[in-house]
């Protein structure tokens, strides 16, 4: 039985131009991220993790964890550890309350372990092998995610691309190849992209089943591209992460400034780095602003 390879179309992926650029989707090009994370993962993650008594608090550590700081984008499972375990136990209305925050140590210890596999798949796999107390809190967990994954499919509908994205996609396409790169599952980028008819400005849309955003620039770009050739788009980390990986440029989506951000790149940026003038000083201060907007701790802690 032949297996497809998944990631096949970025491994055989053929330059068109000389230049490329890789965009994320979730935050990035679509205004997707709060109402994700303000309304299908925070309710649900309240009633799983029982943390009705201080909702309020949850609801901040939520949106700093997830939105506003170092971790914006991180996996559902790293956030969610980081919210139970080191940001509510500090928020001032934990305190106040004396809200004893519930520990759950099967899930942080799944969490941790470097050969977990972060998704649904991977919680199956380990409720299979749990027993007893294990089990019960993993499986809890399980359901959380999907229920999460439940709530996407019935909240987020209808969003469209920020302002200025149509714009740039249009103005990328006759000189650099461009591909969606993320994290996201290929089912809803598809629908979400071909929904508002910018599909057509990407030649590949590489969702999390063709690997992680590194490899899908890894696979695209790599021996492919003269260096400084290669650009990529994001509003997160991770984002940063994965073009450093590949010694890629790096463009930053800046939180709550995404329409500003967009512009800037539309009238500014692309240009800049198509005439062979982003890479140095220019990059360095995009980055250095985009770090401003993402601090390491919360306000109550600083």
């Amino acid at each position: 039985m032949t297996i497809t390879d998944p990631a096949q179309p970025l491994k055989e992926f053929q330059p068109q131009h000389k230049f490329f650029v890789g965009i994320d989707s979730d935050g990035c090009a679509f205004d997707t991220m709060g109402i994700k994370q303000r309304e299908c993962f925070c309710p649900w993650m309240i009633a799983h993790f029982g943390l009705q008594p201080v909702a309020q608090a949850a609801r901040e550590c939520k949106d700093f964890a997830d939105l506003f700081s170092k971790t914006r984008g991180a996996n559902r499972h790293k956030t969610v550890k980081r919210i139970i375990a080191e940001l509510l136990p500090t928020h001032p209305l934990v305190k106040q309350y004396g809200f004893k925050v519930p520990n759950f140590p099967h899930y942080f210890k799944w969490v941790n372990d470097p050969k977990s596999l972060l998704s649904d798949a991977g919680l199956q796999q380990a409720i299979d092998k749990a027993e007893g107390a294990a089990k019960a809190e993993l499986q809890m967990v399980l359901e959380w995610s999907k229920r999460v994954n439940w709530a996407i499919g019935e909240t987020v509908k209808g969003m469209p691309p920020f302002p200025f994205v149509r714009e740039s996609l249009q103005k990328v396409q006759p000189l650099a190849d461009a591909i969606v790169v993320s994290a996201t599952p290929y089912e809803a980028l598809a629908r979400e992209w071909e929904e508002h008819d910018i599909a057509r400005y990407v030649q590949v849309i590489a969702g999390q089943e063709m690997g992680t955003k590194a490899q899908h620039l890894a696979y695209a770009t790599k021996g492919k591209y003269a260096k400084n050739h290669v650009l990529m788009i994001g509003d997160a980390p991770g984002d940063l992460k994965a073009a450093r990986a590949n010694d890629a440029l790096f463009y930053p989506i800046n939180p709550g400034q995404e329409i500003a951000s967009w512009k800037r790149f539309h009238d500014e940026a692309f240009d800049k780095f198509i005439q062979g003038q982003y890479a140095g000083d220019y990059e360095t201060a995009l980055i250095a602003e985009f770090d401003g907007y993402l601090p390491e701790l919360p306000p109550w802690q600083r």
